[in-house]
């Protein structure tokens, strides 16, 4: 059975040729995909993203794509050690907001965002990638279990193209002003576009203390400092002369 392969189509083909003719648009007007993977153990870990274009264009080698990462309050990023990756060329990231304390707590942290911009992926046609370092901060101890939960929450994709090449239904509504890049703090319009997440939501297990173990952890800490103390003083009333002549010598 024949018949037209679209309405703009002034010749006949098979019904394969129609089937396969709105497979490949199918294919070509979808919406990105995105991909995400926890690296590592314990409390410093990898956050490996990547990004699948649903394009297929050869346009796609002049668009620029980002990934927000929003980070909850049990995690967060080092800006000294982003600068040090950004020196080397090996990720690009920008932490979004306040100033990021590295030592409070968990308790008394606020969430952060990191833009991270990503480079093509090699191993994946129309693929972008990059690596986030995170690390878990300290939690406040447990009744029973040792381990809390941090869960993070869906990224959001931006994309700036020279031309459109994704669909209207993969875009939202509004643009965003962002750096264009860490070395460029000049703002670019950016596509925020849907995507399908591939991976469910990523969760970290941080382990904790536990209230139970409040009192004996004080007193061990405090009998070593007392003991590593007295040590360091019998050491300096013993030989504490001996250094002072040498020294004025």
């Amino acid at each position: 059975m024949e018949k037209p392969c679209a309405p703009s189509v002034g010749y006949l083909c098979t019904l394969d040729c129609v089937l396969c003719f709105h497979a490949r648009r199918s294919a070509q007007d979808s919406c990105p995909e995105v991909t995400q993977w926890l690296l590592k153990d314990g409390f410093h870990r990898d956050l490996l993203s990547r990004v699948k274009l649903g394009t297929v264009d050869e346009g796609t080698g002049s668009c620029m794509v980002a990934i927000k990462i929003h980070l909850p309050k049990g995690l967060y990023v080092d800006p000294y050690e982003l600068m040090s990756l950004n020196r080397h060329n090996i990720t690009e990231a920008l932490e979004i907001g306040d100033y990021i304390d590295l030592e409070v707590p968990e308790y008394l942290a606020t969430e952060t965002d990191v833009l991270v911009y990503m480079k093509p992926d090699p191993e994946c046609y129309y693929c972008f990638r990059a690596m986030l370092p995170v690390h878990c901060r300290y939690h406040q101890p447990a009744e029973v279990d040792g381990k809390i939960s941090a869960i993070l929450k869906n990224p959001e994709i931006l994309v700036h193209c020279q031309k459109r090449l994704l669909s209207m239904e993969c875009l939202k509504e509004t643009k965003i002003e962002e750096p264009c890049s860490r070395k460029n703090m000049h703002n670019c319009h950016w596509d925020s576009v849907k995507f399908q997440l591939v991976n469910q939501e990523l969760e970290l297990q941080i382990p904790v203390g536990l209230k139970h173990h409040v009192t004996l952890v004080c007193t061990g800490t405090l009998v070593t400092t007392i003991l590593c103390s007295s040590l360091i003083l019998s050491s300096l009333l013993k030989h504490g002369e001996f250094l002072f002549v040498q020294s004025s010598l």
